[in-house]
C-alpha cells in the first residue's frame, strides 16, 4: 500500500465495514430498545389493569437497570473471552423470551421480578457492541461507528411509538388486554434475529468472509497497534488499570447524568404528552416519536466531527448544555414548545453518548478495555434507575412531572463542567510530555 494510496484506501475500508456490521447491529439495537422500554407506552393501561401507582411504574421502569448495570462486566469479560457472535446471540434470546413474559404479569410484585430479570438477560449488549466496534474502527472511525449505532435508539422510538400505539389498540383482541399484545408481538423479533446475528456476524476481521484476508491481518495488527500505544508505558491492560484511572469514572459521572434524562424522557414522556390533551393511543406514540426524529439527525451528522480530542471535548460540553436548555425550555413552557424543547434536547442525547466512550476506550486495551467499558456503562446506566425512580415520586407528590425537568437540567450543567477535564489518553500524554520538557528547559 503506497503512502499517497493509503488514506483513500483506508477510507473505502471504513465504508465497507459500516455497511457490513453497522444495519445488523442496528436493527439488534432498535429490537433491543422496544423491548425494555415498551412500557412507557403500557403505562396508563397497564396501571388500571393491574392496579399500579406511577410510583410503582417508575420503580418497575427502573429496577431493569439495577440487574443490568449488575452483570454488565461479568458479561463483557465473558464476549471477551467466547466471541461477539456467541454472546450477543445469547442476550437476544434471553431477552426476547423475558419480554414475551412481560405479557403475563398479574401485579407489582411479578412486574418488578420481570423487570430485573430482563435486565439481567440484556447486560452486555451495549458494551459488547462498543469493545466489538474496536476490534473493526480505530479512534478516529469509532465515534461515527457509534453514532450510526446509537441510531437503533432514536428508530426505536420512532418506530416504536406509533407501532406500540397500535398494538395497544387490539385491546380484547382473543381475551388479551392491549399491553399484553404489546409485549409479545414486539419480543418475537429478538428470538428470531438471534439466528441471523449467529450466521451473520464475524467475531474479527479475520473471521470476515466478505474482507481479504491480507487485508483483515493487517487491520487487526494496526488495530492492535493502536491499543499497545494506549498504554503509554503502564499497564493497561488489567481491569484494575481502570479502577484506578480517574478518566474513567469522571467520564462515569458524566454518562450517569446523560442516561438520567434519556431514560427520564423514554418513560415519562408519553404519559406527559397523554395528560396534555385528549389523545389515542396511536396519536401518543405518533407524539412520542417527535424528539426522536431530532435525535436521529444529531446522530447521524455530528459524531464525524469528532475526530481528536479537543474537538470531542467541545462537542460533548456543547451538546451537554443543549440537552439541559431544552429540558427548562420544556419545564416552563405550554405543551406544544414543550415538546420542541425535549427535540431540542434530544438532538443531542447520541452525539454526547457516541463520544463519551472515546475518552475511557482511549485509555486503555485488553481485558481493562472489555471491563472499563462495562463499568462505564454499568454505572452510567444507573441513571436509568434513578431518573424514572425520582421522576415517578414527584409525579405522584406534585401531580406534575415536568417538575422534574429542572434537577435534571441542572445535572446535566454539572456533567458538562465536569467534561471539561476530560482528556483522550494521547492528549494526556502529550501534555505529560511538553510539561516535562517545559521544566527541563528552565
Amino acid at each position: 500500500m503506497s503512502t499517497h494510496n493509503a488514506p483513500t484506501q483506508q477510507s473505502s475500508l471504513n465504508k465497507l465495514l459500516i455497511r457490513k456490521l453497522m444495519p445488523l447491529l442496528v436493527i439488534v439495537y432498535v429490537i433491543s430498545f422496544l423491548d425494555r422500554t415498551n412500557i412507557a407506552l403500557a403505562k396508563a393501561s397497564m396501571g388500571i389493569d393491574l392496579g399500579m401507582s406511577s410510583a410503582a411504574y417508575g420503580l418497575g421502569a427502573g429496577l431493569f437497570f439495577l440487574t443490568y448495570a449488575l452483570f454488565e462486566i461479568p458479561s463483557n469479560l465473558v464476549m471477551h473471552k467466547v466471541g461477539a457472535r456467541f454472546w450477543i446471540t445469547r442476550i437476544m434470546i434471553t431477552w426476547g423470551l423475558l419480554s414475551i413474559g412481560m405479557a403475563f404479569v398479574r401485579g407489582e410484585t411479578s412486574f418488578y421480578v420481570m423487570r430485573l430479570l430482563l435486565g439481567a438477560a440484556e447486560a452486555g449488549l451495549f458494551p459488547g457492541v462498543m469493545l466489538y466496534l474496536t476490534y473493526w474502527f480505530g479512534r478516529e472511525e469509532r465515534a461515527r461507528a457509534t453514532g450510526y449505532f446509537l441510531l437503533g435508539v432514536c428508530i426505536a422510538n420512532i418506530v416504536g411509538g406509533p407501532l406500540g400505539g397500535a398494538l395497544l389498540e387490539l385491546d380484547g383482541a382473543l381475551g388479551f388486554h392491549g399491553w399484553q399484545w404489546l409485549f409479545v408481538i414486539e419480543g418475537l423479533p429478538a428470538v428470531l434475529l438471534a439466528y441471523v446475528v449467529w450466521k451473520v456476524l464475524p467475531d474479527r476481521p479475520t473471521k470476515a468472509s466478505w474482507l481479504p484476508r491480507a487485508e483483515a491481518e493487517a487491520l487487526e495488527k494496526r488495530l492492535a497497534a493502536e491499543q499497545d500505544s494506549r498504554s503509554g508505558g503502564r499497564s493497561a491492560h488489567s481491569f484494575r488499570t481502570c479502577l484506578r484511572d480517574r478518566q474513567v469514572w469522571l467520564a462515569i459521572f458524566v454518562y450517569f447524568c446523560h442516561q438520567l434524562t434519556i431514560y427520564t424522557t423514554i418513560f415519562f414522556l408519553p404519559g406527559i404528552i397523554g395528560k396534555s390533551g385528549h389523545f389515542s393511543p396511536f396519536a401518543i406514540g405518533l407524539l412520542s416519536a417527535t424528539p426522536w426524529l431530532a435525535a436521529a439527525v444529531g446522530a447521524a451528522t455530528l459524531p464525524r466531527f469528532a475526530s481528536d480530542s479537543v474537538k470531542s471535548r467541545r462537542i460533548l460540553v456543547g451538546g451537554l448544555v443543549v440537552m439541559a436548555s431544552g429540558l427548562l425550555i420544556a419545564a416552563y413552557s405550554t405543551p406544544a414548545i414543550g415538546l420542541l424543547g425535549v427535540s431540542l434536547s434530544a438532538s443531542m442525547f447520541f452525539v454526547v453518548q457516541s463520544i463519551i466512550f472515546t475518552f475511557p476506550s482511549s485509555r486503555l486495551s485488553g481485558s481493562a478495555l472489555a471491563g472499563g467499558l462495562g463499568l462505564v456503562n454499568s454505572c452510567g446506566l444507573l441513571g436509568g434507575f434513578v431518573g424514572p425512580t425520582v421522576m415517578g415520586l414527584i409525579e405522584q407528590s406534585t401531580g406534575r412531572a415536568m417538575n422534574g425537568l429542572v434537577a435534571l437540567a441542572v445535572a446535566l450543567v454539572i456533567a458538562a463542567v465536569c467534561s471539561l477535564r476530560l482528556r483522550h489518553g494521547a492528549e494526556e500524554r502529550q501534555t505529560t510530555v511538553g510539561t516535562a520538557a517545559a521544566r527541563e528547559a528552565v
